[in-house]
């Protein structure tokens, strides 16, 4: 492939991941990462200002591989809502900045590792 067609497919792939970011809806959340725990469980500060033990679920265990320092986006559990809840997506570098332009995270200033 040529130099010019690549540049085009990144651009329309960029193009494409922007178009899929996903919003918190209802109760869910943003959260940074904090710490890996082992068994598909996870510590993530989230944006409310609370710190979930947050588990991967099973239909998403093999597609999303998580990071310490991750964007997630949370869904708290309904029993236990403050102590524990579900990791349903991962952010990208290109949708954070996108996020970031909107103005979304605006308490992301607090987070370092960003």
């Amino acid at each position: 492939m040529s130099r010019k067609k690549e540049e085009e497919a990144k651009q329309e792939e960029l193009q494409q991941e922007l178009s899929r970011v996903m919003m918190p809806r209802n109760n869910q959340t943003f959260g940074v990462l904090e710490q890996r725990l082992g068994g598909s469980r996870n510590k993530v500060r989230c944006f409310d200002g609370k710190t979930r033990v947050c588990r991967i679920p099973g239909r998403l265990k093999r597609k999303l591989w998580v990071r310490e320092g991750d964007l997630v986006l949370i869904e708290p559990w309904e029993l236990s809502g403050d102590g524990k809840g579900d990791v349903i997506f991962k952010y990208k570098k290109s949708q954070i900045d996108y996020l970031q332009r909107k103005g979304l995270l605006k308490q992301m200033q607090e987070f370092d590792e960003f």
